[in-house]
């Protein structure tokens, strides 16, 4: 696993000039998105477009946190966004004193320890019957809210639908109310993301990653490090979720957090790159515009047959599998690293021109 991706956000601190520039991309970064986005966008990029990418993102950066920064597998991301969407929606019905804030904390802290039950298996079994295993946490959640209704408050359609969406007071049912609520809670789960995997922990995870092995003779207590990072994972994961739920579609059951969901948040992943925060939300751009640009791109390229919703649908994964691929062989940090590599050469080009 390469040290690139982590070398571009983590050692920051490291090169002394570099730091104030890094500090106002990020105040430019949050002026855009909570007082520009919010003034200028419609709400069909609000609603269809901008949210649904900043909620993949965070579901990326949780499997990037178990896959990218501690090398273990998960094929059953999806499980624990849906318990977090099923917890929140229970916490806001039932204690109906909670603020919304708490609710994803502790909706959070419950798919934590769903993650660390499921992660049990870490402990004695590695790489592909590792995710295998996790799979079993896919099908029995999905199976667990299909059957009882005392999940969806004793709903015949099994669905759960929104609460009234307000933090002290304010109401956060609008395009723009609930693009601020997502936005608001994506950049506190970047920033401790960040703290995480520059802290103790995280260095200690990229130990286990690299030679669990070693890191077990340097000290590091490998076994419940490894729990550790399943339940930050689900944590992250969890609140993902509940944004999906309530933050984007309104309504959901237990079929909206399916296998192919979580193979999504994987593709996410691969595709922005692992190790890496920011490169989350660059897979997750792809997965959302991409079936929006071959619809849009279809008319004009005498391709009618992407019309068909069946059709369009095989093209995508025709083309994810290409991009994963390629990716693999040729970038196997992902977009991210091909960013930075872009940027070193327009450096060395200006440098050189100078």
């Amino acid at each position: 696993m390469s040290f690139v991706s982590q070398r571009s956000e983590g050692a920051v601190l490291a090169r002394g000039g570099s730091f104030s520039p890094r500090l106002l991309a990020i105040a430019v970064g949050l002026a855009v998105a909570f007082g520009v986005v919010p003034l200028f966008a419609s709400d069909y990029w609000l609603s269809s477009i901008i949210i649904p990418t900043i909620v993949m993102g965070v579901a990326g950066i949780g499997l990037n946190l178990l896959m990218g920064y501690t090398g273990l597998v998960s094929l059953g991301t999806a499980a624990f966004m849906s318990v977090g969407a099923f917890a929140s929606y229970n916490l806001l019905l039932r204690v109906p004193a909670l603020p919304l804030p708490a609710v994803l904390v502790l909706a959070g802290l419950i798919a934590a320890a769903a993650g660390v039950v499921f992660g049990l298996p870490s402990l004695r079994i590695k790489g592909f019957y590792l995710g295998a295993s996790t799979l079993g946490a896919q099908f029995f959640f999905e199976w667990l809210f299909t059957n009882y209704n005392w999940f969806s408050n004793g709903s015949q359609s099994l669905t759960i639908s929104a609460p009234r969406l307000e933090i002290f007071g304010h109401d956060l049912s609008s395009a723009t109310g609930r693009y601020l609520f997502v936005a608001g809670t994506a950049a506190v789960l970047v920033a401790f993301a960040f703290a995480v995997v520059r802290s103790r922990v995280g260095r200690e995870w990229m130990a286990i990653r690299d030679m669990d092995t070693a890191a077990a003779v340097i000290g590091i207590h490998v076994p419940s490090r490894k729990l550790l990072a399943y339940g930050i994972s689900s944590f992250v994961c969890g609140i993902a979720g509940a944004l999906w739920s309530f933050g984007y579609l309104g309504t959901s059951d237990a079929h909206t957090f399916d296998l192919d969901k979580s193979f999504q948040v994987l593709f996410i992943v691969l595709i922005g790159g692992t190790a890496t925060i920011w490169g989350n939300f660059l897979g997750a751009a792809f997965i959302v515009l991409m079936p929006i640009a071959l619809d849009r791109i279809a008319p004009f390229t005498g391709l009618g047959f992407l019309a068909d919703q069946g059709a369009l649908s095989n093209i995508q994964h025709i083309i994810f599998g290409a991009i994963i691929i390629l990716l693999l062989i040729k970038e196997p940090d992902g977009l991210s690293h091909l960013i930075v590599r872009l940027r070193q050469v327009l450096f060395r080009r200006r440098a050189a021109r100078a």
